[in-house]
């Protein structure tokens, strides 16, 4: 018997965790973190506490209290005894923190399976992230009761990687892994042989970006597989055709970059390799430097070892590294204790917010909105910002849109729009599933999922915690 139970991506987007059970053998379809559930009752300054394991996750229902998943040391801090771990794995579609970062909570043995980009960009996550409870997703530090105990090294993962072509073979399942085009290299789809029937479980895609002929992949294979169910996100799924796309992107941000002759300053998501490559792009072609952080660096070293995703080395003659100010203020090396910084502070490229100031006309500089404090130091009387973000929203955490709109009045900067979403509008998704044309169909990562009855299918109104049985 086949059965499907839903802990999260119910009437909300992301916080995807789909536990799959055929016949004794269970996987978890991602395990990521919900931003909205967390952010009606936790804040920068009132967070989760690491001092009581899980035990503020489970009781505020940020995670689901299910046995022989979680970690011993966070178990034993609420008063459980270890439990030996009954998943046999996490198919991990992309590395987006909706879909991947409760990995964090997860017992050692139980292993991660995801593309070999996706573990890439979670190795540059955890090369620049502060260890945090809720982001250990590589390794994790373990927390014993008693502080004697806190000397132990940081416990690895199992990672098992794949790309398109491979077959995966988790007990009693069959997985078939197919790329798609998302806001993120190294994002899949999933066709799953089970017992009872085919399953096919999109992740998350889009149909408008540069690489749509990836989703079509997916489509056609999972058209071919004849699918007893559809899992399926739905994020825009009330947004009619759009007339966004990546070269719209290009266009619009080009055109502002082009006629201002003072502080270009411009933000987007690190782990969107085909944003950076449009302000790669533009950056060559009006001859200025792209400024990146360091962090910015820990990515973009990852994607330009992988020759398909033809991405530049960090200390590409067009880039260079802006050097944070610390401690001292006076840039001296002794200054940074990040390891993600001390091991890149020989690079010639490095330049500084005051270097810049002095010839802001030369530059294009990726600013995120939670390093405003550098426009202090590269002093602009004026300029252009283009937010090539969700507005007011990026995809994984909430900003303060109108906080950082009083920056850019103070600093004289004209805000500009430019982006071209990860996923997919309404109808390029309502044809995807009319093509693959399931049995039935499980919308989640949605929170409209009673539009999907529309289009003829039997489609399941997913409560969360429910198991039903395919």
């Amino acid at each position: 018997m086949v059965k499907l139970s839903f802990y999260g991506g119910v009437k909300e987007i992301g916080g995807n965790k789909i536990l799959l059970e055929d016949n004794g053998t269970k996987i978890f379809l991602d395990f990521g973190m919900s931003f909205g559930r967390r952010g009606l009752y936790f804040e920068e300054y009132l967070t989760p506490r690491t001092a009581n394991g899980i035990g503020d996750f489970l009781t505020m229902k940020l995670i689901p209290d299910i046995p022989g998943i979680y970690r011993e040391d966070l178990l034993e801090h609420i008063g459980r005894k270890p439990e030996e771990p009954n998943v046999q794995g996490v198919l991990l579609s992309h590395a987006h923190a909706d879909h991947a970062n409760y990995i964090s909570f997860l017992h050692k043995d139980i292993p991660i399976y995801c593309g070999e980009t996706c573990k890439n960009i979670l190795e540059a996550v955890s090369e620049q992230s502060q260890r945090s409870i809720e982001n250990e997703v590589m390794d994790f530090k373990p927390r014993p009761l008693y502080r004697k105990d806190y000397k132990k090294p940081p416990i690895p993962r199992i990672f098992k990687t794949f790309r398109t072509g491979d077959k995966i073979k988790i007990d009693a399942l069959e997985i078939e892994p197919i790329h798609v085009d998302h806001s993120v290299p190294g994002a899949y789809g999933f066709i799953i042989y089970t017992s009872d029937g085919i399953i096919v479980y999109t992740g998350d895609l889009r149909m408008h970006g540069l690489h749509s002929e990836m989703t079509s992949d997916f489509i056609e294979a999972a058209r071919e597989a004849k699918p007893k169910v559809m899992i399926t996100e739905g994020t825009r799924i009330d947004i009619d055709k759009t007339n966004e796309s990546e070269e719209k992107v290009y266009e619009r941000s080009k055109e502002k970059l082009m006629k201002n002759k003072k502080t270009s300053i411009i933000d987007f998501n690190f782990k969107d390799i085909d944003r950076f490559r449009t302000f790669y792009r533009i950056s060559r072609e009006l001859d200025k430097k792209l400024v990146i952080s360091f962090k910015h660096a820990c990515f973009l070293e990852k994607y330009h070892r992988d020759p398909k995703l033809k991405a530049p080395d960090s200390r590409d003659e067009n880039i260079m590294l802006l050097k944070p100010k610390r401690l001292t203020g006076t840039y001296i090396n002794e200054d940074y204790t990040e390891r993600y910084i001390k091991e890149r502070l020989d690079y010639p490229n490095i330049i500084t917010a005051e270097e810049i100031a002095k010839k802001p006309e030369d530059y294009i500089v990726v600013l995120n909105f939670w390093y405003f404090n550098t426009l202090i130091d590269l002093k602009p009387d004026s300029g252009v910002y283009i937010h090539s973000l969700s507005e007011p929203f990026n995809e994984e955490m909430e900003i303060s849109f109108e906080r950082m709109m009083n920056w850019l009045k103070f600093f004289n900067l004209k805000f500009v729009q430019a982006h071209c979403s990860g996923h997919i509008n309404g109808v390029d998704l309502k044809k995807l599933i009319l093509n693959i044309n399931p049995k039935e169909l499980y919308p989640i990562h949605t929170e409209h999922p009673e539009m999907f009855r529309k289009l003829g299918i039997k489609t399941k109104m997913v409560r969360e915690g429910k198991t039903y049985k395919v």
